[in-house]
């Protein structure tokens, strides 16, 4: 065997072998879990776990005095910004903390390990608003605002099947997900209606395991919420649109905590349909890869309504951090052409513009391909994602691209016809532009 005499060729030879293994990895999905699990870093998720209600006094009246030494840290902040001599500056959570040194005698229920909490996370607050002074806090009146209450992991301590937190004796629902778990700094929260939420953030070790499929693409809609290049649909579910006349019922005759349940049920059965359908397509597939539709702007058209209750947004976030969890590869591509072009011959021939909306179906005029509207943009889709380079272990994306030849053209026997009620044409086009027909 010829000795290798220099370090360079060394480190060229063993960056080529674990490209080469990260290639096979790719293509053949078969890794070693116990090594991976290994190589994987662990991640933050955070527990919701819900206040039993005979805490619920205690954490308003505390919730108060937090309001408190916010509004202080935001008052002394905004003057000492605005001074006009030598002395002006940005307060940091290290200067807010010493101004706030025993000023825990004063209060009846938080420390001063909560006192700290709240100039620390005020300073990060306001230096990511980038402005003098952040929103007062409300204590009492219409326009309150909703309880917080952040701690460190040290105040927070276990009592039994109960939690200790300042001297109070805590019980929450659900106490079993605590067991064996080392939590960081968390805070309680109070939502719309008034219940009391504990938030713990602890660290996840990732659970990989093979996925039974390699890749899926998924494209978003309105009539249906997703579809995936396989034909599997979540399907779009009035929930708001369905509960407009009660929640309109309720809110003339003053009935305003009954309204706020209705929207609570109403953001819960969205969540459970996403929840479903994404740890559907977690288990099933390694590497998914999802459109990048953008909510910010199709909530300013007419179509408003239908995509806020669609969820885009809260499917996509739910599709990351379970696929990270799954040691998965969830990527976001863009979709631009998805829908006019062919997923068989990539030609530009499919339904384009407002006008053709109503195409749900289409037959493509260079293959004689027929093609479900939502199934092809999900293929397309799919065929983006094999173009990008990416990990399987993480969600990162790398822009290294795949030549055009080597792109793969997704064909399933049976699946290309589609049968459904949606309008079926076909249209006299080559690449994007129309054929004269000489009659």
């Amino acid at each position: 065997m010829r000795r290798v005499s220099q370090p360079s060729e060394l480190k060229l030879r063993i960056a080529i072998i674990a490209l080469l293994d990260k290639h096979v990895t790719y293509w053949t999905g078969r890794k070693n879990s116990r090594a991976d699990n290994a190589r994987m870093p662990d991640f933050i998720r955070t527990l919701r776990l819900k206040v039993r209600p005979e805490s619920s006094r205690w954490l308003n009246a505390a919730a108060v005095e937090v309001n408190q030494v916010f509004n202080y840290c935001n008052e002394i902040s905004h003057s000492t910004a605005t001074r006009t001599d030598v002395k002006r500056k940005w307060l940091s959570g290290f200067d807010l903390c010493s101004l706030t040194a025993g000023a825990s005698e004063y209060f009846e229920r938080i420390g001063a390990d909560t006192i700290q909490r709240i100039c620390c996370e005020y300073a990060c607050k306001r230096r990511a608003a980038q402005r003098l002074k952040l929103r007062w806090r409300v204590s009492r009146g219409a326009r309150r605002s909703l309880g917080w209450i952040p701690f460190k992991a040290a105040s927070l301590k276990r009592k039994n099947r109960a939690l200790r937190f300042c001297g109070k004796i805590f019980r929450v629902f659900e106490r079993e997900r605590l067991d064996r778990v080392q939590w960081q700094a968390g805070c309680f929260a109070q939502d719309a209606v008034g219940d009391w939420w504990l938030c713990l953030p602890v660290k996840i070790t990732p659970e990989c395991s093979p996925a039974p499929k390699e890749a899926v693409g998924i494209d978003l809609g309105i009539k249906d919420a997703a579809i995936t290049s396989d034909g599997e649909r979540l399907e779009a579910i009035r929930f708001y649109r369905d509960a407009r006349c009660k929640l309109a019922l309720l809110q003339r005759r003053g009935h305003l905590r009954q309204a706020k349940r209705l929207h609570r049920r109403i953001r819960r059965r969205r969540q459970d349909a996403c929840h479903q359908f994404s740890r559907k397509i977690v288990d099933t597939y390694q590497n998914i890869v999802v459109g990048d539709v953008s909510s910010l702007k199709l909530v300013k058209t007419r179509m408003a309504t239908s995509v806020l209750d669609s969820g885009w947004g809260m499917l996509k976030r739910m599709l990351h951090y379970k696929g990270e969890y799954a040691g998965r590869s969830v990527q976001v591509v863009d979709e631009r052409n998805t829908t006019r072009r062919c997923s068989n011959c990539g030609s530009l021939t499919g339904p384009k513009g407002l006008k053709q909306l109503a195409v749900r179906t289409w037959v493509c005029v260079r293959c004689g391909v027929s093609h479900d509207r939502d199934v092809n943009s999900a293929r397309n889709i799919l065929a983006s994602g094999f173009r990008c380079g990416t990990s399987v272990s993480g969600n990162e994306l790398s822009p290294a691209e795949h030549p055009p030849s080597q792109i793969p053209h997704l064909r399933e026997a049976g699946s290309d016809a589609q049968q459904g009620g949606g309008m079926t044409t076909v249209l006299k086009r080559t690449e994007g532009k129309p054929k004269r027909l000489r009659g």
